[in-house]
């Protein structure tokens, strides 16, 4: 983006400021439709690819009213949905765009759900109507069966794969390719004619108005100016949910998407505000948006941009954010997951000093002294401000709670290329754990493991690219392993010895032990049977030390041993030559010798996992489950309708790739969670497999 100065014409109050997000998946449009609303110069524009990861952020003027419009474009890859879901908590309103021809895709009716849970409104944008697949028609329709209440308000006017205007059949006119208004044909009218008693109904169903169907069904001719404001507001308190049809490259239809925009979709003091809290997690006086009222405001984004460093996406609930403001700064994810997450530890930092205050405008970055409720700007410089965190004045302990949190699934096991990069990889991947709630680090003390938990394969190449581009880390990846377990699979005794002399004191211990197996989850149990005190009293914790310290540390494979019952029967001493840490290295000596495959097999975690799918893909994840080693422990219906759930237990191995899998089984109609469960037998066939 150009980062020159621009001029910018700031609200003077919430009323004239107009937030939403565009959604959709990739491909269907959505970056060159923002580019022709937010610079209202209609003409054909380059086709984005759409390939973004991050949100983008523009804010266009509408001059006709002396409107802010701000508009986040989001990725339109499944993988990204935290930015998506980061870029609801950025604006007031969602317009869903669909392509023609296309359908609608599992992922953009599961994001319908969750807006409609909390009742933000949406509308539908229909592109790609000029594709030979496209069929009008039948896109409303399957927007009727999967969106609700979702209604056209304007109709393609098509000269074969051109759209070349768009008929309001509200207004009963049309809108030529540049957005001008002109008279309607003979034909356009009996079309308009037969669509419009369909609006006209929905409106009256949406309206507050009690007494406009009774004087629709009595024949009266309802006033236009009632009907346009019944629309606006049923649109704005999310009863009525419009389809407009676009062209994203060539801005046709743009005119009247902008017109509903700023007419229909509520201002922020209109708008719904999330939940705040104080920091010591109780619930807060709800938020206004007021510009004279106290500072919230929340870190939508955080970035590392090439020229100003730290750069924070901000979203203003209440008050007035002003440049060089010192400010409160409070992360508290663990709050809404219920543990601490690595890498984003609760937080409260105190006088932090803003930087500079811009909004992103069409040509570059316009210069702000201030901005006030409802605004989305670009700060620079909170240096301990991360993606989600709060801010506040000064002593205020509000708390603004973090976005719906999807959780990583995907694990990749990462390692610096050289040793130099070592440091540096480390601190880069904290900086993008703490802009990006949907990365997870685990340092894996057994198997010397960095794993980067993520959404998917294209989340991955991302996190890859961004440690080279940005923070000049060159990385290798590997196959994350699995941490196993060993356990003793029959009774066995065994004797250690040891016997050293080497000048001076030797060491001199020797015990005699029965090993038995205990039941999966039971633990390591110690005992002794020692009689005559063959093995003095003093040293007998020393043998239990020396045995709990080689179970920690594996007695064959190098995996920790566990479930076994250890029993001391017998032993000697010496006067002189046993010591403590004899005792110690004779006890560890005897389970190493007592291992072997006979008597030794490996544990594999199991995870319970619970997948939500929907009812025509339950068969075919029941099959790929049954491939996995699953014990498949039933189904039951999702309070999703048309979904259900299976249960399983999986060895954690088989589900390295599940969430690529799953995705291409059900059609990226499935999501599952997992938990850890126990530890179960590895089958012998596949232990050099996992063991390397």
């Amino acid at each position: 983006m150009n980062r020159n100065a621009a001029t910018f014409t700031a609200p003077a109050s919430t009323a004239e400021i107009r937030s939403v997000v565009l959604v959709g998946p990739q491909g269907t449009g959505k970056s060159a439709l923002i580019e022709q609303l937010a610079t209202g110069q209609l003409g054909h524009v380059k086709e984005a690819e759409e390939a973004s990861t991050q949100l983008g952020v523009v804010t266009a003027h509408h001059e006709a009213t002396n409107t802010a419009v701000t508009l986040v474009d989001t990725p339109g890859r499944p993988d990204f949905v935290g930015d998506v879901r980061a870029g609801l908590r950025a604006a007031d309103a969602v317009l869903f765009v669909v392509a023609a021809g296309s359908g609608i895709d599992e992922a953009t009716r599961m994001l319908w759900r969750e807006c409609a849970a909390v009742g933000i409104p949406r509308a539908v944008a229909v592109t790609q109507l000029e594709l030979a697949r496209a069929d009008w028609d039948q896109v409303v329709a399957e927007c009727g069966r999967v969106f609700g209440e979702a209604v056209p308000i304007g109709l393609p006017v098509l000269d074969g794969q051109h759209l070349t205007g768009v008929l309001d059949l509200l207004e009963q006119v049309g809108h030529d390719a540049s957005g001008e208004q002109r008279a309607l044909t003979e034909e356009e009218s009996a079309r308009v004619e037969e669509h419009r008693g369909s609006l006209i109904e929905a409106i009256i169903e949406t309206s507050e108005d009690e007494g406009l169907l009774d004087r629709y069904l009595s024949g009266e001719e309802l006033e236009l100016d009632g009907l346009r404001a019944d629309l606006r507001t049923a649109v704005a308190t999310a009863r009525f949910f419009p389809i407009v049809p676009v062209n994203p490259p060539t801005g046709v239809g743009v005119p009247a998407l902008m017109d509903l925009i700023v007419h229909a979709f509520p201002s922020p003091d209109r708008a719904w505000l999330p939940t705040v809290m104080t920091r010591d997690g109780a619930p807060a006086d709800a938020l206004a948006a007021d510009p004279d009222g106290p500072l919230v405001a929340q870190v939508i984004r955080t970035t590392t941009d090439p020229y100003v460093g730290r750069l924070s996406l901000v979203r203003i609930f209440s008050g007035t954010l002003r440049a060089d403001d010192r400010l409160h700064v409070s992360g508290h994810l663990e709050w809404v997951v219920g543990h601490e997450v690595e890498g984003r530890p609760g937080h409260d930092v105190d006088d932090e000093r803003l930087g500079q205050l811009t909004s992103p405008v069409p040509g570059g970055m316009a210069q702000r002294d201030s901005a006030i409720a409802g605004e989305l700007v670009l700060v620079t410089k909170l240096t301990s401000a991360e993606t989600s965190d709060t801010l506040t004045a000064a002593g205020d302990n509000r708390v603004v709670e973090p976005w719906l949190l999807p959780e990583p699934l995907l694990p990749v096991a990462i390692s610096a290329a050289a040793t130099k990069d070592e440091d540096k990889l480390a601190g880069a991947l904290q900086r993008l754990i703490s802009e990006d709630l949907t990365l997870r680090l685990d340092r894996n003390a057994e198997t010397h493991q960095l794993v980067v938990w993520t959404m998917g394969p294209a989340q991955v190449d991302d996190v890859l690219a961004r440690l080279q581009e940005a923070h000049h880390v060159e990385v290798t990846t590997e196959p994350v392993r699995t941490s196993m377990r060993e356990t003793f699979v029959r009774p066995v005794q065994v004797q250690g010895r040891l016997v050293k002399q080497s000048g001076g004191h030797g060491q001199y211990a020797v015990v005699q032990l029965e090993i038995e197996p205990r039941e999966r989850g039971a633990g390591f149990e110690f005992g002794d049977k020692v009689v005559g005190g063959a093995v003095p009293r003093n040293y007998i914790p020393s043998v239990e030390k020396g045995l709990r310290t080689q179970l920690a540390e594996g007695v064959l494979a190098g995996y920790p041993c566990v479930d076994v019952r250890v029993t001391l029967v017998d032993g000697k001493a010496h006067s002189v030559d046993s010591s403590d840490m004899a005792f110690q290295n004779a006890a560890a000596q005897a389970l190493r010798e007592a291992a072997n495959e006979s008597t030794v097999s490996l544990l594999e975690p199991v995870d319970l996992i619970e997948v939500t799918v929907a009812d025509e893909f339950v068969g075919a994840v029941m099959a790929d489950l049954r491939g996995r080693r699953a014990q498949v422990q039933g189904t039951a219906p999702a309070d999703l309708e048309g979904h259900t759930i299976v249960r399983a237990e999986v060895p954690q191995h088989e589900l390295s790739r599940y969430p690529i899998d799953l995705r291409s089984v059900s059609h990226g109609s499935g999501s599952f969670t997992r938990e850890f469960v126990r530890y179960d037998y590895l089958p012998a066939s596949l232990a050099r497999d996992l063991t390397g």
